[in-house]
C-alpha cells in the first residue's frame, strides 16, 4: 500500500488530521524531475507550533526559490498519530509530497528550545534514520541543526552531521550548491562534510573531540581533522532590505498558535540585557527600512487574507521609524479591518499616541516586561527602566482606557533577594492603586493585572553564562512566597513556570557532549514533548542523568569560572568573551551599560559587520 493510501486510512482516526495533509495555500509544488537536492525542514514540535515560526516561512521561500532544490516540511506527529504510524509501519513523511524522510538528501531541524531534543530523536526514529551521525550510511540524509540552540550544540552533537550557526538565508543556499556539486562528483559522505566545513558558520561535530578533566570540567576541544576551523563564526545577514522575506507565506488549514501575518522589522537588540541570549547572539541590529516593511506587509496581507498583523522583533518599539510606521499601519488597519498586534513593549520609550490610535480601533492586550521587581536588580541585569517609567506608562495606558495588562518577570536572577520578590508584588499593588485613583477611588471595574514569572535559566554567550541557577527547592519557595503575596492584591493574578522543566532546560543549555547519552536514555524511557507541561517527565530525566553517571548540579550550580573551556567555546557568536566577563563584573557591582545607540559599548561584533545604529561604530 502506498504511503498516501496508508495516510488516508489513518486520518479519520486521529485528532486534527489537518496537521498531516499539506496542500495549504502557497505551499510549493515542484516538478520533481529536475530536483537535485531534496531538503526537509523539520520542526520538532506539532504543526500548530511550527507553522507559527517565521523562520520556517523565510527559509522555505529561500530554498524553494532555488532551481534544483525542493524544500518540504515535516513536524512531530502528535501522540495519537505517532501511535497509529508505528502500528501501521508508516514512516515520518513530508507534507508536500508525502515522501518518507529517509529518502531526502538533507533533513534540517530548527532547534528553538532545548526541551525539543527528545522530539528530534523521536522524529529520526520514526523516519528509520540512524540516530547517531557515526552510524549513518552513504545513502542516509545529512541531518542538520540550526536555530538559537545551535550556539551550544554539544548536548546533541552526536545526532547531527553538522550545524548551521547564525542566519541561514545565505548559508543554506551555499550548502545546497555544494551538495549539488558533490552529488555530481559522486563523492562520499565525509568528503561533503569536509567541503562544507570550510563555509562560514558550519560546525561538523565529528571533526572535534572534547577532553575532560577528572572533576568533569572540559580541559580542551581537540580537532580530529587538521584543516577544520579553530572556531566557527556565525553567519550574519547584513542588509535586511535585500534579505528574502515571504510575501506569500503558507496559510495553515487549521488554527495555529499565531495565525496572522508577521513582519520582522529588524534583527538584533541594542539594549544589552545580561540574561538575554537572543540579545547577544543576534547582534548587531539590522533594520528594514519603513518603505520596505510597508511594501512587504501590503503584499503579505493581500496574499493571505489575515485580519491581524504582528510586528516582530526583540524590542519592536526601538525601531527607528516606529511611530511613523505604526501610525500608517493603524490607518491601513482601519481601512482593511486588520488588527495590529504589538509584542512585549518597553515602558520607557513607547509612543502612547500610537497606543491611543490602536485602542480606538481593535484593542489587543498590553504586555510589558519589567523583568525584576526592584531598581537594584534591574541594574544588575541591565534592564534600563525605572519605577517611574513603569508607573507613568501604566498611568497613561489606564487614562487611555486599557483595562488589562500582562507583566513578565523573571525569578532566580543573580543576586536576587526576597526584597526583590516583594518588589514584584509592590509593582502590581501600585498599578492597581493608579487604576483606583483614575476610577475616582472606587474599587469596582474590570481592570486586570496578569503577572507571569519565568525561572531564570543561565544561557551560553551571555554575561550570566557562569552563574548558578536556583535549586528547585529555592524556586518553589519563591513561587509560594509570591503566591501568598498576590492573594492580598485584588484584581491581580500570578502564574509561574514549572520548576523542574527549568532545571532540565538549564542542564541542556549549558551541557556538554556527555549529555547525548542522557537525552537518548530519557527519550528511550518515554520522554517527548518535554516543553509541554502535561507531557514532561522529570523523574525520567533525573533517572537518565543518574544512569549516565552525571550529576544535575554540575551543570546548574555554576561550577565553571571565567577562563574555563566551555562546551560552546568553539562557537563565535561575534561577542567577545572579555566583554561578557566585563558585563558580569558590572552586574555584580550593580552598574548599567548604556544602550548601543548612545555609543559603542565594545562588544566586538563590529569586527565582522558594520553596526547600523546611529551613535555606534
Amino acid at each position: 500500500m502506498k504511503l498516501d493510501q496508508q495516510l488516508e486510512k489513518l486520518l479519520p482516526l486521529v485528532e486534527k488530521p489537518g496537521r498531516y495533509i499539506g496542500g495549504e495555500l502557497h505551499s510549493v509544488v515542484k516538478d520533481e524531475e529536475g530536483i537535485v537536492t531534496r531538503f526537509g525542514f523539520a520542526f520538532p514540535d506539532t504543526y500548530e507550533i511550527g507553522m507559527s515560526y517565521l523562520g520556517l516561512q523565510i527559509l522555505y521561500k529561500v530554498l524553494n526559490d532555488m532551481d534544483g532544490v525542493y524544500c518540504e516540511r515535516l513536524f512531530t506527529p502528535a501522540l495519537d498519530m505517532e501511535e497509529k504510524m508505528r502500528e501501521e509501519g508508516l514512516p515520518l513523511f513530508t507534507l508536500e509530497t508525502k515522501t518518507p524522510a529517509k529518502e531526502l538528501d538533507m533533513l534540517g531541524f530548527t532547534l528553538q528550545y532545548e526541551l525539543c531534543y527528545t522530539n528530534v530523536l523521536n522524529m529520526l526514529d520514526l523516519a528509520a534514520i540512524p540516530l547517531k551521525s557515526c552510524d549513518r550510511e552513504e545513502r542516509d540524509p545529512f541531518v542538520i541543526g540550526g536555530g538559537p540552540c545551535s550556539f551550544n550544540p554539544e548536548p546533541v552533537a552526536e545526532y547531527f552531521d553538522f550545524f548551521v550557526i547564525g542566519d541561514g538565508e545565505e548559508s543554506l543556499p551555499a550548502i545546497c550548491r555544494a551538495h549539488a556539486n558533490w552529488k555530481e562528483r559522486q563523492g562520499n559522505r565525509n568528503e561533503f562534510l569536509s567541503t562544507i566545513s570550510k563555509l562560514p558558520g558550519i560546525y561538523v561535530p565529528g571533526f572535534y573531540q572534547p577532553v575532560y578533566q577528572k572533576d568533569g570540567r572540559l580541559e580542551s576541544i581537540n580537532k580530529n581533522v587538521p584543516d577544520a576551523p579553530e572556531r566557527i563564526r556565525k553567519c550574519i545577514i547584513s542588509e535586511m532590505d535585500e534579505a528574502p522575506f515571504p510575501t506569500k507565506p503558507i496559510v495553515p488549514l487549521i488554527e495555529v498558535v499565531h495565525d496572522r501575518s508577521v513582519m520582522e522589522l529588524f534583527r538584533g537588540c541594542t539594549r544589552g540585557c545580561r540574561f538575554c541570549q537572543a540579545g547577544m547572539i543576534y547582534r548587531p541590529v539590522r533594520e528594514r527600512s519603513k518603505d520596505c516593511a510597508l511594501d512587504l506587509i501590503e503584499k503579505q496581507l493581500c496574499s493571505t487574507g489575515h485580519d491581524e498583523l504582528s510586528l516582530l522583533s526583540l524590542s519592536t518599539s526601538d525601531y527607528s521609524d516606529f511611530v511613523d510606521l505604526a501610525t500608517e499601519l493603524v490607518r491601513t488597519g482601519k481601512e482593511k479591518n486588520v488588527a495590529i498586534s504589538l509584542p512585549s513593549l518597553r515602558l520607557d520609550n513607547f509612543s502612547f499616541q500610537v497606543l491611543n490610535e490602536i485602542q480606538g480601533y481593535k484593542k489587543t492586550g498590553l504586555t510589558f516586561a519589567p523583568e525584576a521587581g526592584t531598581q537594584r536588580l534591574r541594574d544588575v541585569i541591565n534592564k534600563c527602566i525605572s519605577d517611574e517609567d513603569i508607573y507613568n506608562g501604566m498611568r497613561q495606558a489606564i487614562e487611555l482606557g486599557w483595562n488589562s495588562v500582562k507583566l513578565y518577570f523573571m525569578i532566580g536572577l543573580p543576586t536576587e533577594t526576597f526584597e526583590d520578590l516583594d518588589g514584584i508584588a509592590e509593582i502590581a499593588k501600585n498599578i492597581m492603586a493608579i487604576y483606583y485613583e483614575h476610577n475616582g477611588g472606587r474599587r469596582g471595574g474590570k481592570f486586570q493585572i496578569n503577572v507571569s514569572a519565568s525561572n531564570f535559566v543561565p544561557k551560553p554567550h551571555t554575561p550570566f553564562q557562569w552563574v548558578a541557577q536556583d535549586s528547585p527547592e529555592l524556586f518553589r519557595e519563591k513561587h509560594h512566597y509570591l503566591k501568598d503575596k498576590f492573594r492580598k492584591i485584588k484584581g491581580a493574578q500570578f502564574s509561574y513556570h514549572g520548576t523542574e522543566a527549568s532545571q532540565i532546560e538549564a542542564i541542556l543549555a549549558r551541557g556538554d557532549r556527555r549529555l547525548s547519552e542522557v537525552i537518548y536514555k530519557a527519550w528511550k524511557t518515554g520522554c517527548k514533548f518535554d516543553g509541554w507541561r502535561e507531557h514532561f517527565k522529570y523523574d525520567k530525566w533525573i533517572e537518565a542523568m543518574n544512569d549516565s553517571g552525571l550529576d544535575p548540579d554540575f551543570y546548574t550550580s555554576g561550577k565553571v569560572s571565567e577562563g574555563d573551556v566551555l562546551p560552546w567555546s568553539l562557537i563565535d557568536s561575534g561577542v567577545d568573551d572579555a566583554y561578557l566577563q566585563s558585563e558580569w563584573e558590572k552586574a555584580v557591582m550593580g552598574q548599567q551599560t548604556a544602550d548601543c545607540r548612545e555609543g559603542c559599548t565594545g562588544c566586538g561584533i563590529n569586527r565582522y559587520v558594520r553596526c547600523e545604529r546611529e551613535g555606534t561604530k
